[in-house]
């Protein structure tokens, strides 16, 4: 049995998509790696299937038209055997040392019969041209090497520190079962990822280990302050989404760990979706938050009460256009900064 099937959606990824999967044939046969081509027009298929004929029982190879980092999630998932589903992103890698661990710490779990639902690892930004770092790291909000469920959470969530794709690592089969599925040809359906399968993630462990090493540097990545003010309007496609996956009543009916960080989930990514967009000013730009506040208030009206009275948002909510952008694009250069976007 593979333990885990580490998913690589790739789009002319030939300059540095080996780095992520020599990160992972460390791990052996416990592991399957399927690399899936998106469309590529370098010699990302090419390489993909020099290491498929190098490695013919780790690795696999979906080659498929561009649809976009979700599509390459949804194909991934279908091909998927592994006893644990992780995405990787083509231009990150994993922690060599950490990888050992997660196999190891999962082995004793199946021996057992104690696997959770859902591992969660800590993650590092790892700004290459200045080899500086910055690690997420969840161990006050989380019990360290324990199985909990989501009524023994610790400190609850705050400010921008959300639960991000990069720390988590499902049950594949919880997720078939589900029938997720992300949306195609669409930007941000991480934070889709890291938000849907939750509920359903009854057990959890969380390891206190740099697993995850997601690269910073690249001027064509979508978290540069360039492309998110381009690409405001997916952001709010994906708050649509997300919003439409569960209603604050149901919210509200979760165990109170689980309730707690989704409601500050919704009220970050609320967040971060005003400053996609306040970022430029144009007709359009407030005609569409206008009507993403009127699309909440309309599907949702205690949502909406939650989001505008209650949360963060209603530091920034009242605020005039102009005023708002300043206050909400510097906040975001300095977090930013902090842990360099770029």
């Amino acid at each position: 049995m593979k333990l885990i099937s580490f998913i690589i959606p790739a789009y002319n990824s030939d300059k540095y998509l080996n780095i992520a999967v020599d990160s992972l044939l460390i791990a052996g046969n416990d592991v399957e790696i399927i690399i899936v081509n998106d469309g590529s027009r370098d010699q990302t298929l090419a390489m993909a299937n020099r290491y498929k004929d190098a490695h013919p029982d780790i690795i696999k190879v979906i080659d498929k038209e561009n649809g976009g980092h979700g599509s390459g999630i949804n194909a991934g998932l279908k091909l998927a055997t592994g006893l644990y589903f992780k995405v990787v992103d083509s231009d990150d890698w994993v922690d060599k040392e950490s990888l050992i661990q997660l196999i190891e710490q999962i082995k004793i779990h199946i021996n057992k019969h104690q696997d959770p639902d859902m591992y969660i690892t800590n993650f590092v930004y790892e700004h290459v041209e200045d080899h500086t770092t910055f690690e997420r790291d969840y161990s006050l909000n989380f019990p360290i090497h324990q199985i909990f469920d989501w009524n023994h959470t610790k400190k609850a969530f705050k400010y921008s520190k959300t639960l991000m794709m990069h720390a988590l690592i499902y049950k594949t089969q919880i997720l078939k079962d589900i029938q997720l599925e992300m949306p195609e040809h669409t930007f941000y359906v991480d934070n889709l990822f890291a938000y849907i399968p939750l509920p359903f993630m009854k057990s959890i462990y969380y390891m206190q280990i740099p697993f995850y090493r997601y690269f910073i540097g690249r001027p064509d990545q979508s978290v540069t302050l360039k492309n998110i003010t381009a690409r405001y309007d997916q952001q709010i496609r994906v708050f649509m989404l997300m919003r439409d996956a569960y209603s604050y009543e149901l919210i509200n009916k979760l165990p109170k760990g689980l309730k707690s960080y989704m409601k500050h989930c919704m009220s970050s990514m609320m967040i971060i979706t005003q400053m996609f967009t306040v970022a430029n000013d144009s007709e359009e730009r407030r005609s569409d938050l206008k009507s993403l506040w009127k699309y909440v208030k309309e599907n949702d009206i205690a949502l909406f009460r939650y989001l505008k009275y209650k949360s963060t948002n209603r530091f920034v909510h009242f605020l005039p256009w102009k005023i708002k952008s300043f206050v909400m694009v510097n906040s975001y250069l300095y977090l930013a900064k902090k842990i360099k976007l770029g």
